[in-house]
């Protein structure tokens, strides 16, 4: 989430599949158990082989929750073990940083009496608020920082916190504010593109043309979607970028090679917001795009009903974090606080539990970037996640196929992540 407005940088929506609880007739429907099912959430799985911000789909369609005072958001748990909560309690993304330390409350309550004490702190969604929020965190003793929010924020506390040697896991998906020491637990582009490639090219299709908005979230998939394709062995027929809501005339410099009677690319990346897509779709019609010829393929922006309906995206794939888990978890945040949850409101919930399980398994090294960083990493619940040592983060995502109006699994989320960087 950029600067200080939830919507106010390029990545417009986050995991998509957590806003339709069942997507299509093809998703697995799992559920979670309270109680001791919770305290596995964030166990380390067993033997398990450029900056963008990114506001959330759901985020738009969420009651504005009651902001707190300003000052300290109180204190969740009565354990032994100090953890700082910094999230905007008041200010820019207010909402969101309500229902997140809502979540975390969640988290505390179903694992099950942790020895964990969060310190709840309000960023006011400011880099000072935010330096000002670890400092005091620190003084009171916390190990581990989890949040802030923004990109801006994320920076301050970390600032204040690596000096100190505490860790930060945050929820910032601008991967530039990364470092060792500073993990973020978000839903980043990047494992996005390297899933939706690694599929199309399974699928046997091995040339790729691309149509990408000229805005700073394309200029990260871009970079990421060459990497993946040249990863995989296959080549990239052509780029076209262009002014974001204004495709046209970047469609019909591409038409000849993903049109007609004989098409260059079997395989068309368009990593496009759904009102970007309002208006490539019809472009892509009239220049004569087939999409049962060249596969449309995409990443979790994909995830919304305007985009379901495009004639020009019907059988198109794209990469998300399998719903199943979100589906459970909205259920028992509605029946508790009695209303939706921000789409984000998980990744507050997976990083508490694992900062408790964490603290349960390993002792006085429950923290040590060794133990953040276990290749085999964490399930939670949108699925499996680990922190590289450089404080990005990958993420087991499933594929979706765009069928009628709605997405159908057609690649289910691996339980266990391949090897780094692959």
């Amino acid at each position: 989430m950029g600067g200080k407005s939830l919507g106010s940088e390029e990545r417009p929506g986050a995991p998509a599949p957590g806003r339709r609880a069942r997507p299509g007739g093809g998703a697995v429907r799992r559920g979670f158990r309270r109680g001791a099912a919770a305290l596995l959430l964030a166990f380390p799985l067993a033997g398990c082989g450029a900056g963008i911000e990114s506001p959330v789909l759901a985020t738009r369609a969420a009651p504005e929750a009651a902001a707190p005072p300003p000052g300290d958001g109180g204190a969740i748990g009565t354990g032994t073990v100090k953890v700082a909560l910094i999230l905007p309690l008041t200010g820019p993304g207010a909402a969101v940083g309500a229902a997140m330390r809502n979540a975390a409350q969640m988290a505390v309550q179903e694992f099950q009496n942790p020895d964990l004490k969060l310190l709840v702190k309000d960023d006011r969604g400011a880099p000072e608020g935010a330096r000002e929020a670890a400092a005091a965190a620190l003084a009171e003793g916390a190990e581990l920082i989890i949040g802030p929010l923004f990109a801006a924020t994320v920076q301050s506390a970390a600032g204040t916190a690596r000096p100190a040697g505490r860790p930060v896991i945050a929820f910032s998906t601008d991967a530039s504010v990364a470092a060792r020491g500073v993990y973020l637990l978000s839903f980043l582009p990047q494992p996005e593109v390297d899933r939706i490639v690694d599929e199309t090219t399974a699928a046997g299709r091995r040339s790729f043309a691309a149509l990408i908005p000229d805005t700073t979230y394309g200029n990260v998939v871009e970079a990421q979607f060459r990497e993946a394709v040249a990863r995989r062995g296959a080549r990239v027929v052509a780029i076209e970028r262009y002014p974001a809501g204004n495709p046209g005339a970047a469609i019909g410099r591409l038409g000849p090679l993903i049109a007609g009677p004989a098409p260059q690319a079997d395989a068309l990346f368009l990593p496009d917001t759904p009102e970007g897509l309002a208006a490539a779709g019809p472009a892509l019609a009239r220049a004569g795009f087939n999409p049962a010829r060249v596969k449309p393929v995409g990443t979790a922006v994909w995830n919304d009903p305007r985009v379901f309906a495009l004639p020009s995206l019907q059988g198109g794939w794209f990469a998300a974090a399998d719903p199943a888990g979100y589906a459970a978890f909205s259920q028992r945040y509605r029946a508790r606080f009695g209303a939706e949850p921000v789409r984000v409101a998980t990744l507050a919930y997976d990083a508490v539990s694992l900062a408790a399980a964490l603290n349960r398994q390993y002792g006085s090294q429950r923290y040590a970037d060794a133990t953040l960083t276990n290749p085999s990493g964490f399930a939670g619940i949108d699925g499996t996640f680990r922190f590289r040592p450089e404080g990005t983060s990958d993420r087991a995502l499933a594929v979706f196929e765009i069928r009628g109006a709605a997405a159908a699994v057609v690649s289910p989320a691996p339980r266990a992540l391949g090897p780094s960087g692959t």
